[in-house]
């Protein structure tokens, strides 16, 4: 069964693979952001589980959002949600009520993007992608076409690259395997999330994907996106002006959003009503793993 104690343990079993990070030694508890602003600047956002919940805002998160802007609080979203490009994240958040601007988002996606090997010319990426996704927004130098639309890219392409699990069956986990195994190539993946929480429950993610294939084949994989530093360094690139024991990372994982915050050498906000821990007390998960963050609160 696909549900919260799964998807810790499963954290827990990557651990090594995972950044390391130094925690504080309590926990300070709250009921929303709002207790928290005496302590911090500027607050760097996971949206699937703080902001919204698959396409619903969550309860009270819009009025937050303006209640810390009035407080001069500056705000970036850093999302693995790799399947969209950052206009259509953005339209996503101005129709859930969300006020956010271009310069206010980074995605895994754009951190993938802007690092993706440069193949030879006559080669191109199979991407795990949405239907519809038309890659735009990607280098001008890559081709990517949809795996899920040519399976034969498996034997031609020069690297795979993992956007999205929306297509994404058991089987073509195992035609990867055999393909990299027969002709290894780059693999790269630009959301390494295990699981999200959306209406109907936690979704299977590239991040999932991405270890079972390297589980299989012993080959390295480029992740980016939270919790790897390579996405925090873009997010506080955009808050260089503010200390970062005075920046928060709000999230509702441990194992991505704490721990990614804590070893960027930022503070650390775990929301714990809409996301992976929802309907769960959350401090035997904090005890087991030892990822413990600064602050904890119900809600947004």
């Amino acid at each position: 069964m696909i549900d919260t104690k799964w998807a810790f343990q499963r954290y827990e079993s990557l651990r090594a693979a995972l950044p390391s990070a130094a925690f504080c030694q309590d926990s300070r508890t709250g009921r929303d952001l709002s207790d928290t602003a005496p302590d911090f600047d500027a607050y760097i956002l996971d949206a699937f589980g703080v902001l919204n919940r698959g396409e619903t805002a969550i309860e009270g998160a819009v009025e937050q959002m303006a209640a810390l802007r009035a407080l001069g609080k500056r705000l970036i979203v850093l999302t693995n949600a790799a399947s969209y490009t950052r206009g259509e994240i953005l339209a996503k958040y101005h129709r859930l009520g969300f006020d956010f601007d271009a310069s206010e988002v980074v995605s895994s996606r754009d951190v993938a993007f802007a690092n993706l090997p440069t193949l030879p010319p006559s080669q191109v990426w199979a991407a795990a992608a949405a239907q519809g996704d038309d890659f735009s927004d990607a280098p001008a130098t890559a081709r990517i076409a949809h795996l899920a639309d040519n399976p034969d890219l498996l034997n031609t392409a020069g690297g795979i690259l993992l956007l999205s699990s929306a297509r994404w069956r058991e089987a073509d986990t195992a035609a990867v395997v055999q393909a990299l195994q027969h002709h290894p190539r780059p693999l790269v993946v630009a959301n390494p999330d295990l699981v999200a929480p959306r209406e109907e429950g936690l979704s299977l993610e590239p991040g999932l994907i991405a270890h079972d294939i390297i589980a299989q084949t012993g080959l390295r994989a480029e992740f980016y996106g939270k919790p790897y530093g390579n996405a925090f360094e873009v997010a506080l690139n955009r808050l260089v002006c503010i200390p970062r024991h005075r920046i928060a990372m709000v999230g509702d994982t441990l194992h991505t959003d704490v721990l990614g915050g804590a070893a960027a050498g930022i503070g650390t906000i775990l929301i714990t009503d809409h996301g992976l821990f929802r309907g769960h007390d959350v401090a035997p998960f904090i005890r087991s793993s030892g990822i413990r963050p600064d602050w904890v609160v119900a809600t947004t």
